[in-house]
């Protein structure tokens, strides 16, 4: 169900967006007219990037362009890292919350941009219909498993927890107040558990002995946030269960089977997908959705982010030797300068603040590289002037920060801020100064493998103790790091 002309319509918008590689809109295009309706359906960027061979900073881009073009929409979804359940949907940042409660394991956790905060997008209802724009008609087990699941939670074993599930299955309900829904299965070594979406009601049945051939009957009571009984111990063998929903409300119950050992799988891993902290750190979302806000009043935690701060050393010499209007375009072209370094190296500007600019970075490998091209950069700029009026001072340090939406921005807040932009201040001119847990991040010793490293110790304000400081110099001609 494709309306062309409006299909037409937005494609064209997204092509004149940018200058794009060649036939990456046609990528998507092909997807959205002839892919099933789940592959269009909280569409992963960076699955689609790597099955396409695309640059996972392009797909990125693609999508988000995608939604301001109405092609698609995106969405926010907390994920539970313990059962792969969806335990929110938003369709927008403002709507996030950093406190979650998963109750289908009945798991609490404190939500980060960076770990279980993942950013999807689907195909605008308007462009083409799909069943998933209309859940309350999808079939019970696609809801549960797909609807209000993701499949990118995977054991050990590195099978989605979501398809073991779903295989596990030994019936589906949904029941209005009063109704009685009966299952008949044979249960098998392990654990029959029973569960009520969007509700603490669960139960869970031992199953072990012998195995005998009459059949067992139970009979479950579902009422406001519990089942009764809710835990009990059978053979294997034929079962017969009778669920009554004593709530007022409907309630959808399922029943799985659980093989011996399967309930203690730990946390799962996740296929790589398109995180809040990665949105942050990308310009097009920055520049593009200045509506999303984070509300939640203490921000929301990020738990490493790189922040890479930079000056301009000598700015108000150069003001007063050249004059406001003169000046204020030179400092301008740096800023455009610096601001395509960051874009290019994976990151964003935050702010400009004067003549400095304060960027975020995913990787902390990702802003060393930056901050040394925009040394290059402003080096370029000096090119046949008669001084050399861009002399950058650059700090980096990354860690923990809370994101914040503070004078209608999205902004970090913390030490790891405080600390960054004071690192900046030890920096000379022409140097970019690093932190400890810079240095050793990964990646960070090969970017600076050629490169001459002076190590220090500095007193930042507000920090009691010495702290340790790299200064990176100049591109040795050996190409092997010097530490001093």
């Amino acid at each position: 169900m494709i309306d062309e002309s409006a299909l037409e319509e937005r494609l064209g918008r997204l092509e004149a967006a940018k200058s794009w590689s060649p036939r990456v809109v046609s990528r998507l295009e092909a997807l959205i007219r002839s892919a099933p309706d789940e592959a269009v359906f909280r569409i992963n960027p960076i699955r689609f990037a790597e099955e396409r061979g695309i640059a996972e900073t392009e797909s990125i881009d693609l999508f988000l362009r995608a939604t301001l073009a109405g092609l698609v929409e995106m969405d926010w979804l907390l994920y539970c890292p313990l059962c792969s359940d969806i335990v929110a949907n938003f369709r927008s940042l403002r709507a996030v919350h950093n406190h979650f409660h998963c109750h289908l394991c009945h798991s609490d956790y404190e939500a980060t941009l960076d770990d279980y905060i993942a950013v999807s997008f689907t195909v605008a209802p308007v462009v083409r219909r799909i069943r998933y724009h209309d859940p309350e008609s999808l079939a019970l087990d696609d809801y549960f498993f797909t609807y209000r699941a993701t499949l990118d939670g995977l054991t050990d074993g590195g099978a989605p927890l979501m398809e073991l599930m779903r295989s596990g299955t030994r019936g589906i309900a949904r029941l209005s107040p009063n109704e009685v829904s009966r299952f008949e299965f044979k249960a098998e070594p392990g654990t029959l558990f029973g569960t009520v979406l969007d509700s603490d009601g669960a139960f869970a049945f031992a199953v072990s002995g012998a195995e005998r051939l009459e059949a067992h009957t139970i009979s479950i009571a579902v009422r406001q946030g519990a089942c009764e009984p809710n835990a009990g111990s059978l053979a294997p063998g034929p079962v017969v269960m009778e669920v009554r929903n004593e709530t007022d409300r409907a309630a959808i119950v399922a029943v799985l089977q659980v093989p011996p050992g399967g309930e203690d799988h730990g946390m799962l891993t996740f296929r790589p997908f398109l995180t809040g902290k990665r949105l942050l750190t990308t310009q097009t979302f920055r520049d593009n959705f200045r509506s999303e806000v984070i509300r939640a009043a203490e921000g929301i935690a990020v738990r490493d982010v790189t922040l890479l701060f930079t000056d301009l050393k000598g700015s108000t010499a150069l003001y007063e030797r050249i004059g406001d209007l003169n000046a204020y375009v030179q400092v301008q072209r740096h800023f455009e300068r610096l601001l395509d370094v960051t874009v290019r190296r994976n990151g964003a500007v935050n702010k400009t603040i004067g003549d400095a600019v304060m960027a975020a970075f995913p990787t902390a490998a990702d802003a060393v590289t930056a901050a040394l091209d925009m040394r290059n950069a402003a080096e370029e700029l000096n090119r046949g002037r008669p001084q050399r009026d861009f002399v950058l001072k650059i700090g980096i340090h990354c860690g923990a920060a809370i994101a914040v939406t503070l004078n209608d921005r999205l902004d970090y807040f913390g030490q790891t801020v405080n600390i960054a932009s004071r690192v900046q201040n030890v920096a000379g001119g022409d140097e970019i100064c690093l932190t400890e847990e810079v240095r050793q991040a990964p990646g960070v010793e090969n970017v600076l493998a050629p490169y001459a490293i002076h190590s220090a110790a500095a007193r930042l304000k507000g920090i009691e103790q010495m702290t340790p400081v790299y200064i990176v110099g100049d591109r040795q001609p050996s190409g092997i790091a010097q530490i001093a």
